[in-house]
């Protein structure tokens, strides 16, 4: 009963970390503190994942640490979690949604860095990925997310 508890409320943990991180990445602004923090909430949200969640949520969480870095203009970090984000995709197949955030996020870290054409090659698979969504909502979703790569 105890190791239920303590996965519980890991995975508890794993997901208020992931929405808080998501929050500051939001912000249009952000103190450095707020900085700091959303790092390493998105860092905690990871490794909870990877502890008690599926492929999926661990794939999400390395995605966000990705956009996190993204957003502060850390084109090393944000390009590591994107890889990883796309070699996990690629090993254990989670979905469509998943593929295409993992080259969407591939798209902004090469971007970021300079990369022009690798971003345009991540974007266009991003693109060719995302159009393969069933779910008419999540396609839009990942649709309005791309465009601020456009």
């Amino acid at each position: 009963m105890g190791s239920e508890v303590s996965r519980d409320v890991r995975r508890e943990l794993a997901n208020e970390s992931f929405e808080s991180t998501w929050r500051l990445v939001e912000r249009p602004s952000r103190s450095a503190d707020e900085d700091a923090s959303m790092i390493h909430a998105a860092h905690a949200s990871c490794l909870l994942w990877e502890q008690v969640g599926d492929t999926v949520r661990v794939c999400r969480a390395e995605w966000l640490c990705s956009r996190a870095y993204a957003v502060l203009g850390r084109a090393g970090a944000a390009t590591y979690h994107a890889e990883r984000t796309l070699e996990l995709c690629e090993r254990h197949g989670p979905g469509d949604v998943d593929l295409a955030y993992a080259y969407e996020a591939l798209a902004r870290a090469h971007r970021l860095s300079g990369r022009v054409d690798e971003a345009s090659e991540a974007l266009r698979m991003a693109r060719t990925i995302g159009s393969r969504i069933a779910d008419a909502g999540e396609r839009e979703m990942f649709e309005s997310d791309l465009a601020d790569l456009l």
